[in-house]
């Protein structure tokens, strides 16, 4: 049986497009292909909390509402080290890559073209020293799960992936029940 190729516009595209060098194929990727802003997010829990359990929050500029310690990833820093950068930054909490585990979603995209890389991680409150700078954040505090602060609306939206908080149960599970 004689097997005829099609040849159309998108397969000498194709052939052209890996004919190029490397460099100018991710060049040409990097200019076509929508951009994202990634952000590490840490979702850090009380160890020794009793009940729904309490969670680290921020107060950060303006001040309307609480925040997850987070921010922006630096140029080729892998996510878990931004997290921890950013939480030793921002709430004086210096722990270790190891002591990170990738969320449930590990990544969640927003609409507005950003990615956030959610870690969780737990430490016992009482002996966990917070400190801020009163610049970046003026505080942080835990709070009970189930009596949480008025939050951002990113943060919100984000806890609620988790179903923490006031949009908890507004969004499909991480990984959909697959059923034969």
């Amino acid at each position: 049986m004689i097997c005829r190729l099609r040849v159309t516009g998108r397969a000498v595209a194709y052939q052209v497009f890996y004919r190029l060098p490397l460099p100018v194929r991710r060049r040409l990727v990097r200019l076509t292909v929508p951009k994202y802003i990634v952000g590490a997010v840490t979702l850090v829990r009380d160890t020794e909390a009793t009940g729904a359990g309490r969670l680290l929050l921020l107060r950060q500029p303006p001040g309307r509402g609480w925040t997850l310690p987070a921010g922006l990833l630096q140029k080729r820093e892998a996510p878990v080290l931004g997290a921890c950068r950013e939480l030793y930054e921002e709430t004086g909490i210096r722990l270790s890559p190891h002591e990170l585990t990738p969320a449930v979603p590990n990544a969640v995209v927003h609409d507005k073209g950003w990615v956030d890389v959610v870690f969780t991680a737990e430490v016992p409150a009482s002996t966990t020293a917070l400190r801020v700078d009163g610049a970046e954040v003026f505080e942080a505090a835990w709070h009970p799960l189930d009596a949480l602060p008025k939050l951002t609306w990113p943060t919100a939206r984000l806890l609620g992936y988790f179903d923490i908080g006031p949009l908890a149960g507004q969004f499909p599970p991480a990984l959909p029940d697959h059923q034969p």
